[in-house]
């Protein structure tokens, strides 16, 4: 390091000479293997073709043995015949051979097309990084980029699929096939559906104009929206998910698909950290003339020093953590002092985490001070 915020030139030099050292290996080992593998499939198509030569030479000369004597017309429209037959099969080998190499060809641009594209993004990360480093902070031009990319790649994914469904008339089990991309289809439009929201959220907190409808709602409700939510996907990861709720827990005044959309960030993020075979527990109760949320976890815990700064605009849980932008905690706190609530973290590294927030039983206005622990 040349100082304390910026890297050494000769250090990037030399990643980058690395990083183009480690490209040029994997290009030339992936022309190798595609070589290997045409040449076997070309080992095996000339052995198949000789095999049915041999068999259609044998069928016709036991023919001839069979029907020998024949006249001079008859032996030479046999001949003619044998003749226009092995024209016709000459000519559906080449047409075949040609088809192969036109799929190999294709193919061949569709991984070099992705290839260059994920180097696009690594590049892109790389430098984004870097600037990071420089600056000590992330500007708004990198999360921009940022989203850009995301987003690009969500596109990628999209166009892909679409593209696959097209192939899948001449496959195997078409049907399974579909349901397969169109299930692609269908995350990678939630997620950008997501990413959009996220921005828009950001977009209104940044102007004062996060909107609000709020109306009388039972906090039980709310916890069973988002049992029901996660069930499928904590079960998918073997994760038990579970509600804690008190029966003094009242109807309070706030917007249900706002608070919905806390709880979903929160039990989100929980399902991100905790391991398979642990617990996740959604629970509320009435403390006074407050009604409290918790999203409990036993995954691996936040240090103590970090539990403020986890909702804070683009924070993310460690230096290598992309798992989204770093929004999703910022807004659901925007969301919460838009009610006039609290939240707040509570952890032990190695012990889960606990996720809190409050929200009085009748509207009051929101406060302008930064949230922090309650007493």
């Amino acid at each position: 390091m040349t100082d304390g915020s910026k890297l050494d030139p000769h250090q990037r030099s030399s990643t980058d000479d690395s990083l183009r050292a480690e490209r040029q290996k994997t290009d030339l080992e992936l022309a190798t293997r595609s070589e290997a593998v045409r040449a076997v499939a070309i080992d095996v198509v000339s052995e198949a073709r000789e095999k049915a030569d041999l068999l259609l030479s044998g069928a016709r000369d036991l023919e001839d043995r069979r029907e020998g004597g024949q006249s001079h017309e008859l032996v030479a429209v046999r001949r003619t015949e044998r003749a226009q037959e092995d024209a016709v099969l000459q000519a559906e080998r080449t047409t075949a051979d040609a088809t192969a190499r036109s799929e190999r060809q294709r193919r061949n641009l569709a991984l070099a097309g992705l290839l260059a594209f994920e180097r696009e993004g690594t590049d892109l990360r790389l430098e984004i990084e870097r600037e990071r480093v420089d600056k000590a902070l992330t500007s708004r031009e990198d999360f921009m980029a940022m989203v850009s990319h995301d987003l690009r790649s969500l596109l990628g994914g999209i166009a892909l699929s679409a593209d696959l469904l097209k192939e899948v008339e001449r496959s195997d089990q078409p049907f399974v096939k579909v349901k397969r991309y169109a299930d692609s289809i269908q995350r990678f439009s939630a997620r950008m559906n997501r990413l959009v929201g996220d921005l828009m959220d950001m977009a209104s907190i940044e102007a004062g104009k996060l909107s609000m409808h709020r109306v009388r709602h039972n906090a039980s409700s709310l916890v069973r929206d988002s049992l029901e939510a996660f069930e499928p996907a904590a079960a998918a990861q073997g994760i038990e998910l579970a509600s804690k709720q008190d029966d003094l827990a009242a109807a309070v005044d706030l917007d249900h698909e706002r608070i919905l959309q806390v709880l979903t960030n929160l039990v989100g993020n929980a399902l991100k950290f905790t391991p398979r075979g642990g617990r996740i527990t959604i629970s509320v109760e009435r403390r006074g003339e407050e009604v409290c949320f918790g999203v409990f976890d036993t995954g691996c815990g936040i240090a103590p020093d970090k539990l403020d700064a986890m909702f804070t605009r683009y924070y993310q849980a460690s230096d290598g953590d992309r798992r989204g932008l770093g929004l999703g905690l910022f807004i659901a706190k925007s969301i919460v002092d838009g009610h006039g609530g609290r939240i707040w973290a509570e952890s032990t590294p190695g012990n889960g985490c606990t996720v809190r927030f409050t929200l009085p039983l009748h509207s009051v206005a929101a406060p302008h001070a930064q949230c922090s622990s309650p007493p």
